[in-house]
């Protein structure tokens, strides 16, 4: 009953687990953000992808410098986290992968039905396209911002 009161956290005195081992969720949001940076953020910005990156693993390794997690834990929820993102991005980006057959043995998953409802309206791969985020101009400091493709009227 301590244990299950308690829930794990430190803050009700009843720390007798940490609540989330096995799977570090510390590791998951460093993995997940480089992960989306990379898919999302322009190419030429490789220079910003290697930073992110060695920011994530420096991140990782602190989490098991300070004995927040064990190793097995870091190394677990990276593996699940990089593989849940890309099998996630793979059947988002196949249009044959978005439809339920008896071929498909993606569709048996739980999430099959959440996912198909989310990639409904998305046919093929999503485009990159990107723009100014603000409603002023882009500062011109001598150069001009590059678009990889421009979406005409959407």
């Amino acid at each position: 009953m301590k244990l299950l009161a308690g829930g794990g956290l430190s803050i009700t005195g009843a720390h007798d687990m940490c609540g989330d081992y096995l799977y570090s969720g510390h590791t998951v949001m460093l993995t997940l953000t480089y992960l989306f940076i990379k898919e999302y953020s322009p190419r030429r910005l490789w220079w910003y992808h290697w930073v992110c990156w060695i920011l994530s693993i420096v991140g990782m390794f602190c989490i098991l410098l300070a004995h927040d997690h064990y190793t097995v834990d870091v190394v677990v929820a990276y593996y699940i986290t990089t593989r849940l993102f890309w099998w996630y991005h793979t059947m988002a980006n196949q249009q044959v992968l978005k439809e339920a057959s008896q071929t498909n043995l993606l569709a048996h998953v739980w999430w099959y039905k959440p996912f198909q409802y989310f990639e409904k309206n998305v046919r093929g791969i999503v485009p990159r396209s990107y723009q100014w985020p603000f409603p002023w101009p882009a500062l011109h400091l001598g150069w001009q911002p590059k678009y990889s493709r421009l979406v005409n009227g959407t």
